[in-house]
């Protein structure tokens, strides 16, 4: 672990978390209302995207650049077990990030819309979203821990998004509330955090 950027890796994930989770959150898109108006409510959403899109290779090539120690590679045949599984992962993000609606999950429905107004989202309780409030972090999660080789950088790196993943879920999920009120309160009752596995 001495040996690796294991720890560097740890703090660039709480900072990145931190960034990332208060430039997600309303009150942060409301001061960028306040400050630009118009312009900054409706495309708030893109630049954010924008924005992730630089800081996230950015933190993810610590990996790289960072000293490192392997810990493992899947051996045969496990890894062609775990490669279908990771694969089958990725078809699940994709259709779950579908159901989101992706032009308006990037933020392009800000290009393509004269409509200023804010547009009422619904509430996705269809597909995956029967079985996991957020199956995109699940399947995620599931392709990131099963990645054939580990590290010491690797698993700081897997360390850091799960923690960042499982915290940024809650904040989202506060924002839902408030964004669906009861509907989305009753849907909870029923649905499975992020494993879609029922414990009650």
């Amino acid at each position: 672990m001495n040996q690796s950027g294991f720890w560097w890796i740890l703090i660039a994930s709480a900072v990145y978390g931190v960034i990332h989770s208060v430039t997600a959150s309303l009150q942060c898109k409301q001061i960028a209302a306040k400050i630009f108006g118009e312009p900054g409510r409706r495309y708030y959403r893109l630049a954010y995207v924008i924005f992730s899109l630089i800081t996230t290779p950015l933190y993810a090539a610590l990996v790289l650049l960072l000293p490192d120690t392997r810990l493992y590679i899947i051996p045969q045949p496990w890894i062609i077990i775990t490669g279908f599984i990771q694969l089958l992962a990725l078809v699940g993000m994709m259709l779950s990030f579908r159901g989101t609606g992706a032009i308006a999950f990037l933020g392009l429905d800000s290009l393509f819309t004269k409509n200023a107004a804010p547009v009422k989202n619904t509430l996705n309780t269809g597909g995956f979203y029967k079985y996991s409030r957020h199956p995109i972090y699940f399947f995620s999660l599931v392709f990131l821990w099963l990645f054939p080789l580990m590290s010491w950088n690797i698993l700081a790196l897997a360390i850091g998004v799960t923690v960042y993943t499982l915290i940024g879920s809650l904040i989202e999920e506060r924002k839902l509330v408030g964004e669906f009120g009861q509907a989305y309160i009753d849907y909870r009752k029923v649905t499975p955090w992020i494993i879609p596995i029922k414990l009650k």
